[in-house]
């Protein structure tokens, strides 16, 4: 492996479902010297407490997994904080990394960053080639700040930063807050919730129609760990070139339609009732699928399928529920 078993990892947002599952990754490898720290003793909206957190801890590597996440609810009601949180969270993490030396730096952000219209399968080459979904445009362009600030360093500075874009995330320590919480954790809780109940019906978002594409955190954080160890001559190609950003997707290689998905969930939630579907909500982007051929072809492949990813997370669910308002 690329980092050794002492250096010092910060993963920034270890609390949250992609971080917690990389720094619970990093302990089982045998990494210890991994630095954490919770707000309000770091407040990486600020500035100089983030850089003086650098200064004082000088990690060796980073994984920049803190942000402000949430669904399509969440997205339209709260733009203004997408937008502001995310952009002085990576701006914050980036520059302090810069300024004291960091090796290696992997940005994480989401699929929303590429167009609503996207070819399908979507490839890294088709950021910022058409119009953004609206329903999360301003996180999106937050994101996409996030992966050029990483692109304009390596080319100024000589940094070794790549940006890692991982499709529909879910599985242990997810959100489940219908407010704010992504589409399958929203239907884990819905299609719980209506068992329990005994509720002839369940009602969801949209029409089922959209394509998604999944992928278990922990799989994600598997991936992250496996690109900040890839040796030098495969990790420059991830780093690209003048002509390039430094742009990975990562994704499950599956796809399914929001009915399907439902129609998954219930059987393993053993919910018989009948799904019904409020079109007067929306449905977000048509189709969403990660071309990851790039990862594929480095030597990563993700070792959860949806079914047994979806068992753990209900598991996941049915354990914190009282927790949940």
């Amino acid at each position: 492996m690329f980092m050794h078993k002492d250096a010092k990892i910060y993963i920034a947002g270890h609390i949250g479902l992609v971080g917690n599952a990389i720094y619970r990754k990093l302990k089982s490898l045998g990494y210890n010297n991994l630095l954490t720290a919770n707000y309000p003793d770091l407040n990486l909206i600020d500035q100089k407490q983030t850089l003086t957190f650098f200064e004082e801890e000088k990690p060796d590597y980073v994984f920049q997994a803190a942000a402000k996440v949430g669904g399509i609810y969440a997205n339209n009601i709260y733009p203004a904080q997408f937008y502001y949180e995310n952009i002085m969270i990576q701006n914050n993490i980036i520059h302090s990394s810069y300024l004291c030396g960091v090796k290696r730096l992997l940005f994480l952000g989401s699929s929303c960053i590429y167009p609503k219209l996207a070819p399908q399968p979507i490839k890294e080459e088709h950021l910022l080639s058409g119009y953004l979904e609206p329903t999360n445009r301003p996180y999106a362009i937050a994101k996409i700040g996030g992966i050029e600030q990483c692109w304009t360093y390596n080319r100024q500075y000589g940094t070794r930063y790549i940006a890692a874009m991982p499709t529909n995330l879910y599985g242990p320590g997810d959100n489940y807050d219908l407010q704010n919480s992504h589409v399958l954790p929203a239907i884990i809780r819905k299609m719980h919730e209506a068992k329990e109940s005994t509720s002839p019906t369940v009602q969801l978002w949209g029409t089922g129609s959209p394509y998604r594409e999944f992928l278990f955190n922990e799989d994600l954080a598997a991936a992250c760990i496996f690109l900040l160890n890839l040796p030098d001559q495969d990790y420059s190609k991830v780093v690209g070139l003048e002509d390039s950003p430094p742009l990975i997707n990562i994704g499950s290689g599956s796809e399914f339609t929001i009915k399907d998905l439902a129609k998954k969930v219930s059987d393993i939630v053993g919910y018989q009732g009948e799904i019904v579907w409020d079109s007067s909500k929306p449905d977000g982007t048509p189709r969403k699928f990660m071309d990851s051929n790039k990862i594929f072809n480095l030597g990563w492949k993700p070792s959860i399928d949806i079914e047994q990813g979806i068992g753990i997370a209900y598991a996941d669910f049915l354990k914190r529920k009282a927790t949940f308002k």
